[in-house]
């Protein structure tokens, strides 16, 4: 049983160094079966965001010799989901969880990848400046 969770992890951590070919991955592959493009870029976003938050959790904890990087991008998805939350019971009176949980996953795709980005700039001129 052990060497199955070694597996998981082994795949989950080579699809996660490079997020992007994963995304391509299911991007072509999912729109030749389905033919829907938008539906298989909507697919692409949310199976790499799990990847990029793992590959972001790591790198800020490897920068900045923390081990806040998980719990802190999962504070800050509660805390967007719960403005979201307050904002749409606000107009609307009522809380749909489905709508506000896909926008927080979708905003989190860009969010993290925009801070893999910058992170792996900040790893890579580190690694390089540093003797």
């Amino acid at each position: 049983m052990l060497w199955i969770w070694e597996s998981i992890k082994h795949v989950y951590a080579f699809l996660a160094v490079i997020p992007i070919v994963p995304f391509l991955l299911i991007y072509f592959g999912f729109g030749a079966y389905t033919g829907d493009r938008k539906k298989a870029f909507r697919t692409a976003m949310d199976v790499t965001t799990a990847l990029l938050i793992g590959c972001v959790a790591v790198l800020f904890d490897r920068l900045f010799n923390s081990s806040f990087g998980l719990y802190g991008i999962l504070l800050v998805f509660l805390l967007g989901a719960g403005l979201l939350g307050n904002v749409q019971y606000r107009e609307k009176g009522m809380i749909n969880v489905k709508r506000i949980t896909m926008v927080i996953w979708r905003v989190g795709f860009f969010v993290m990848g925009l801070f893999y980005v910058i992170l792996m700039f900040i790893g890579i001129g580190r690694s390089l400046f540093t003797v």
